[in-house]
């Protein structure tokens, strides 16, 4: 595989951005779709399609032995996870509205058995993927789902598909050396937070329900040969695809022959997934200039794969700045773990920014190089994209000229959506470089409280008779323990911001409102996650619940609820909990 970075002129785009975070480290050591009637479908009246297997290439085997998988894009294989007496932990009530499923349906005995793989659904035909990826900058060739097994995908007219697929459900032919299953601990993890980044509103695969297998799984949580007995545990999470990158990078690394499969894999995403491009006409005039060379132009009707890789890198573009935004970190950016569908997938070790810090890294497996650390998710999702690019490249899909494109209209749409994101978070009337990066400096060198502090910004007031020793009132509460030349520093900035709020003419109370509701008030930090889990493993459930009821609004004040907005405790700065494994 080709896995050379994007060109300098290519990543300009993003430069400034990941520069000025990175700069700022240094300086530290010194819509869901929703259908408008609420479902009453039972189980049994799923509508089960399985377009994947039907349409794509798969495994002539369906053993679960571990092995190299070629020429498939899958192996037919069942859940196996060992199930005792198996729990209903929760459930989202917004997914299963999704799928207009009855409510009622979650009450059933037989449910915790249904979504643990031991009891089989009805027309399903399950599944594990087979894919590649670059981990860690690194190809790593074979990888494909080794715990998690699709049941099919459920439909619900001719454009609405959904599949649903249960992680930790035993072994598949991609385990390698694993068992194929999932910890209490991690399920909890990805079930809480992705629902709290669909709240957030941020494109992301969803959690229909966790249950508990009653049985016990041993994990090395830190790898260091200290392995522990953990409740097994099982998330159904949903999708319209989880097909990624390293789909179609495993078949073309394998050479001619399996380049074909590369183009039916992205026939059947665009036929499925991108109909809107398969549909496209000559009128649609979809050309541009790319801005290298005289008469050069890329004309995205004439090829459609062309069109879609531009798509592709256009949401993803606008799926990492939507992460800088809210400060989340995925941790885990391989290619592996990028979705073609520009949603936010498989969560491992991720975090939420506490104290600010571009260098912050969720996951103790990236250090010390801190690949995938906070200020460098533009740049990564860049390279991600180049890797994609390239793929479709060696099967003769797109060429250069259309490769280079793409990565230039990624480059593109994440200033875009950063700028207006940042902008909107300070509710400034227009973009200010100058005072962003300041702002976001001022941040790393106090290690201000990223989520608090924005929500506090909404209290300032555009008034010129505030005395100057009362202009950080507002902020108190995030600013702590500043000498009296960061007090200094920090009125020089909040003088230079109502100067620029001044100049947008907005009423205070209007500003604020608008504030609000892009800064949350409530973030899935690791330490409420630990929380959860603390209790969950004693078998007490109702905080995984809470947490689940207070982050579907998390731009609401939501009284009562304060203390889960609160700076994080001493505790939460401890291995296991701000920072995890890639084990689970």
């Amino acid at each position: 595989m080709d896995s050379d970075v994007p060109s300098p002129e290519v990543a300009a785009s993003v430069d400034s951005v990941t520069q000025d975070l990175q700069n700022q480290s240094l300086g530290m050591d010194g819509g869901d779709g929703k259908n408008s009637i609420r479902g009453k479908l039972k189980l049994e009246d799923l509508n089960w399609d399985h377009s994947f297997v039907r349409e794509l290439p798969g495994d002539q085997r369906s053993d679960t032995i571990p092995r190299q998988v070629m020429h498939a894009c899958y192996t037919e294989v069942s859940p196996s996870a060992e199930v005792e007496n198996p729990q209903l932990v929760a459930w989202s009530e917004s997914v299963a509205e999704l799928l207009d499923l009855d409510p009622k349906e979650f009450e059933r005995p037989d449910f915790p058995l249904i979504f643990s793989g031991a009891s089989p659904l009805v027309g399903v035909r399950s599944y594990a993927q087979n894919y590649g990826g670059h981990q860690f900058g690194f190809w790593a060739g074979q990888l494909g789902d080794g715990r998690a097994i699709t049941l099919g995908e459920i439909l619900k007219s001719k454009s609405e598909r959904w599949e649903l697929q249960l992680k930790g459900a035993g072994k598949t032919p991609y385990s390698r050396f694993a068992d194929g299953l999932a910890v209490l601990r991690s399920s909890i993890r990805e079930f809480l937070c992705s629902e709290a980044i669909h709240n957030l509103g941020i494109p992301t695969t969803r959690a229909l329900c966790l249950v508990t297998t009653g049985t016990y799984v041993t994990r090395d949580m830190f790898y260091d040969g200290n392995p522990k007995e953990e409740p097994g545990a099982i998330v159904c999470r949903v999708a319209q695809s989880f097909i990624r990158f390293g789909s179609y990078q495993l078949h073309a690394s394998r050479g001619k022959e399996d380049l074909q499969i590369v183009r039916a894999l992205a026939d059947y995403a665009i036929r499925h997934h991108f109909p809107h491009i398969e549909n496209m006409s000559k009128s649609d005039s979809l050309s541009f200039s790319t801005g290298n060379e005289e008469h050069s132009v890329v004309g995205l009707t004439s090829n459609k794969y062309a069109a879609w890789i531009v798509e592709v890198a256009e949401r993803t573009a606008s799926l990492v700045a939507r992460w800088q935004g809210v400060g989340f970190t995925h941790g885990v950016l391989n290619t592996d773990n990028m979705s073609i569908l520009g949603l936010t997938i498989d969560y491992g070790p991720f975090g939420f920014l506490d104290a600010f810090d571009p260098s912050y890294t969720p996951n103790t497996t990236d250090l010390p190089g801190r690949r995938y650390c906070f200020a460098n998710q533009p740049d990564i999702g860049l390279w991600n994209i180049a890797q994609f690019a390239s793929t479709l490249q060696a099967a003769e899909l797109i060429n250069d000229k259309e490769a280079n494109y793409a990565m230039e209209r990624y480059g593109n749409k994440f200033m875009d959506e950063y700028q207006a994101t940042m902008t909107k978070k300070l509710g400034l009337p227009k973009y200010s470089k100058e005072l962003i990066s300041k702002l976001l400096n001022n941040m790393a060198v106090d290690k201000v409280d990223y989520t608090n502090f924005f929500r506090l910004l909404s209290n300032i007031k555009v008034d010129p008779s505030i005395p100057e020793d009362e202009l950080l009132h507002p902020l108190k509460a995030v600013l702590l323990d500043i000498g009296k030349e960061r007090k200094e520093a920090w009125i020089n900035w909040v003088k230079s911001y109502v100067q620029e709020l001044a100049a947008g003419g907005c009423s205070d109370e209007q500003r604020k409102a608008s504030m609000d509701s892009v800064n949350p008030k409530y973030v899935l930090r690791n330490y409420l996650c630990q929380s959860a889990i603390d209790a969950a493993e004693q078998g007490d459930f109702s905080e995984v619940r809470r947490l689940l009821k207070l982050m579907e609004r998390p731009y609401d004040d939501q009284p009562g609820m304060e203390k889960y907005a609160g700076l994080p405790p001493a505790w939460a700065c401890r291995p296991g909990v701000c920072m995890l494994s890639c084990s689970s």
